[in-house]
């Protein structure tokens, strides 16, 4: 029987053993559905804290419940390894490693390299090799394949290799692992499809794509197109300030049309593992190929000023109330990067603080999931949503909208706040004292 087949008849009868290499975000939701879904699962990672703590049983992420984890544990359906020969004994190899970008500004897809370094050590006859992690259109078939044709073996008939974007949005309790759609294309069609078959014991739906490239493509046009809007409404709320007008009202306004139309919201600044990195992979990748990407670096150019627009907006209403920064009490509510998350990867708020540091500013925070944060030499320790705290801020900033956090109990007891999410909306007590971005 063709190695195709073989590994065709284990994956139907669940029989086929999983690796996943990159526990965090992405890696550990997928290791707990292949688990849950009764394959035989390992995870890999170079974190002997995250090992440890799955194999207690414990989760370190909030989307993925403890009770899922203990209860797979106990059943043998879920573990996690430091050691990657382990790789051999598995037949699907699932690699979800972040891909950061350099001081340059350029791909870092070193800890793509040092995953498959490791699988190319342990390849075998019968492996499904996928990357998830986001990555420049070609990566998978100029990078990834020459590094396991080493082995001697032929891809497309003694192992496979496929690309399928991650799609996951921390936090959000609608759209899981689970039921968002999955892309997968793989090098060659037999490559597709054993993928395609391993992805739809799992996920709910599963989408097929001619090549790798189209894979890879598809993951940077989605979180481009986010950028780009996110970057364009930005602009425009700095432009509705000078003009006097409620950018939150104009949004709200233009999203009754009910067609041709799609509402994005401004804010302080993008963050998180995608979307301030993966729109300058794909200009850096047109670079190469001699194509300006305007559109993606303007974008990129304003989001990233936001951070300081925020400062400067933190200044002028200080100086309403004949105060400077220099010296001011500034209370931060938020420092991650989205609502309701523990990630602090690319927070605006790091550099907000930061900002507000240079210019003398005294600065404290509230973050019901990050308890302690390091800011350049500075570190700071979340203090208590209180009244006296609350009552000494010379300003209150909401940098992140956390859906805990009492905003009635804000309005209430600061003298000035400054709201870059429009977590304040429609509160009449907040006139007066409540500067929106």
């Amino acid at each position: 029987m063709k190695l195709f087949e073989q590994l065709r008849d284990k994956i139907i009868s669940k029989d086929a053993k999983v690796g996943i290499i990159g526990l965090g975000y992405v890696g550990l939701p997928l290791a707990v559905e292949f688990a849950k879904a009764g394959f035989d699962t390992t995870g890999f990672d170079i974190d002997s804290n995250r090992v440890e703590d799955i194999n207690r049983g414990k989760s370190y992420i909030p989307d993925v419940s403890e009770k899922d984890i203990e209860k797979l544990v106990k059943d043998k359906l879920l573990h996690a390894t430091l050691d990657y020969k382990a790789l051999k004994i598995v037949d699907a190899i699932i690699i979800c490693v972040p891909t950061p970008l350099r001081k340059t500004r350029e791909p870092d897809i070193s800890f793509i390299i040092s995953s498959v370094e490791k699988v190319a050590k342990n390849i075998r006859q019968g492996h499904i090799i996928v990357l998830e992690s986001t990555t420049y259109p070609g990566t998978t078939e100029e990078v990834i394949l020459p590094m396991l044709k080493s082995s001697n073996l032929k891809v497309g008939k003694d192992f496979f290799l496929a690309f399928s974007p991650e799609r996951v949005d921390p936090g959000n309790k609608k759209w899981t692992t689970k039921n968002i759609p999955k892309i997968v294309g793989g090098v060659t069609s037999q490559c597709t499809e054993i993928a395609r078959l391993l992805y739809s014991q799992v996920i709910k739906e599963v989408i097929p794509v001619s090549s790798t490239r189209v894979a890879e493509m598809t993951k940077l046009l989605e979180n481009t197109f986010r950028s780009v809007n996110i970057g364009l409404v930005n602009e425009l709320s700095r432009m509705c300030h000078k003009l006097g007008v409620d950018v939150w009202e104009v949004i709200d306004a233009a999203s009754t049309k009910p067609f041709g139309f799609m509402p994005f919201y401004p804010g302080p600044g993008l963050g998180g593992h995608c979307l301030p990195v993966d729109p300058l992979y794909l200009s850096w990748k047109a670079r190469l190929h001699g194509f300006d990407a305007r559109f993606i670096e303007l974008a990129a150019q304003v989001n990233s000023d936001m951070p300081g627009y925020v400062v400067e907006r933190i200044s002028s209403a200080l100086n309403v109330h004949k105060k400077p920064v220099h010296g001011s009490r500034i209370f931060i509510i938020g420092v991650t990067y989205k609502k309701d998350v523990r990630d602090v990867r690319e927070s605006p708020a790091v550099e907000i603080i930061n900002l507000i540091i240079e210019k003398g500013g005294i600065v404290s925070y509230h973050d019901p999931y990050v308890p302690e944060i390091e800011v350049g030499n500075s570190k700071f320790r979340s203090v208590a949503l209180n009244k006296p705290i609350l009552e000494v801020a010379d300003c209150v900033v909401i940098i992140t909208d956390h859906s805990s956090i009492d905003y009635q109990f804000l309005i209430k007891n600061a003298s000035l706040i400054i709201d870059t999410r429009n977590a304040l909306k429609g509160s009449r007590e907040a006139k007066g004292k409540v500067v929106k971005l």
